[in-house]
C-alpha cells in the first residue's frame, strides 16, 4: 500500500506498521517525498499515537553525549533536507541536547537545543510529548565533533530558530513528526524524522 492510501485511510496503526516493515534507507526515502499536505496529515494522525520519551530520540544503550542522528524532511520550499543530531548530557536523563546539520549551516548556524518532555503543561501536552527547545541550549559538554553552542538570538540563525519550539509525535518505531512553533504561534510548517540506529 503507498503512503497516500495509507494516510486517506486514517489508521496509524497501518501507517506504523509499513513504516517498521521497510529498512532504514527506504525509511528515509519515503519520509523524503512526503509533502507538506502529507505530513500536516500525519502530524493530526499521529495525536492518537503512545507519547514519545526520550529513549525514542537517544535510545537507552546509547551512551552519555554519543550523538544520534535523524534524517529530516521539512515542508519548507527550498532545502527541505537536513538532520537533527541528539545526545544526552553527562549523567542527566532529563533532556537531551542537539543541534541541525545540513547545507545551511555554515551561514545559519547550528541551531542549538535542548529537548525535553511537555508533561505538566497543559498547553504544550496536546502539540505532542517532547518538544525540542530552541529557547534553551546546551549548558553542558557535548560530543566531541559537534559545533560551539552559541545562542539561536545570535547571527543570522535568529531567523530560523530564535523563539521557536517544534512539538514531536510518534509516527512509528523510529519515524517522529514535529511542528513548529514561533513562541506559542504555530508556524503551520512540519517535518519529518527517521532515527538512524547506531
Amino acid at each position: 500500500m503507498s503512503l497516500d492510501a495509507l494516510l486517506a485511510q486514517g489508521d496509524l496503526d497501518a501507517l506504523s506498521a509499513w513504516l517498521d516493515g521497510l529498512d532504514h534507507a527506504a525509511r528515509v526515502d519515503a519520509m523524503h517525498r512526503t509533502t507538506r499536505a502529507q505530513q500536516a496529515r500525519m502530524y493530526d494522525l499521529a495525536a492518537a499515537a503512545r507519547p514519545l520519551t526520550l529513549e525514542d530520540f537517544v535510545p537507552a544503550h546509547v551512551p552519555d553525549r554519543v550523538e544520534v542522528i535523524h534524517h529530516g524532511r521539512n515542508s519548507l520550499p527550498l532545502f527541505r533536507s537536513f538532520q537533527k543530531r541528539f545526545a544526552r548530557p553527562d549523567g542527566d536523563r532529563t533532556r537531551l541536547f542537539g543541534y541541525n546539520e545540513g547545507a545551511l549551516r555554515p551561514l545559519l548556524g547550528p541551531g542549538c537545543f535542548v529537548a525535553h518532555p511537555t508533561a505538566g503543561n497543559a498547553t504544550w501536552e496536546p502539540r505532542g510529548a517532547i518538544v525540542v527547545d530552541y529557547f534553551q541550549v546546551p549548558d553542558g559538554p557535548v560530543p566531541d565533533g559537534w559545533p560551539a553552542v552559541v545562542p539561536n538570538s545570535r547571527g543570522l540563525q535568529i531567523l530560523v530558530y530564535h523563539n521557536t519550539r517544534d512539538f514531536m509525535r510518534r509516527v512509528s518505531a523510529h519515524v517522529t513528526i514535529g511542528k513548529a512553533f514561533k513562541v506559542e504561534t504555530s508556524l503551520e510548517s512540519f517535518f519529518t524524522l527517521v532515527r538512524e540506529d547506531r
